[in-house]
């Protein structure tokens, strides 16, 4: 069953102020469809490596999280290619980099694995 789904815009809204609260600096690198654009994470480590998580849902329709590159952080410019190239496949989607050297970041679903 299709649960009901928070747009996107707002969700992206909503984790720039928890991360503001957990002092983690956020950027919208690329801005997408504010109802339905898909969402990807760059959790920048700030050692020149970077984790990219796209959010999906799970088998029972909760939000989940997929991590590119077989589950190992990239390093940064491996990060940047990957996300142009998500980019030319959906103009729509959404980046937002949070720098999170300490690993504070809470997802609000499951790491698929």
């Amino acid at each position: 069953m299709e649960r009901d789904r928070l747009k996107s815009g707002i969700w992206i809204q909503a984790q720039i102020r928890l991360c503001a609260i957990a002092n983690l600096a956020t950027y919208v690198v690329k801005k997408g469809d504010a109802d339905a654009g898909a969402i990807f994470l760059r959790l920048n480590a700030l050692d020149g490596t970077s984790c990219i998580y796209s959010q999906t849902r799970d088998m029972s329709g909760e939000i989940a999280w997929s991590q590119a590159g077989g589950g190992e952080p990239m390093d940064d410019m491996n990060a940047h290619d990957y996300l142009e190239k998500q980019q030319k496949y959906d103009p729509d989607l959404w980046i937002l980099e949070i720098e999170d050297p300490a690993g504070k970041y809470q997802f609000d679903g499951a790491i698929l694995k």
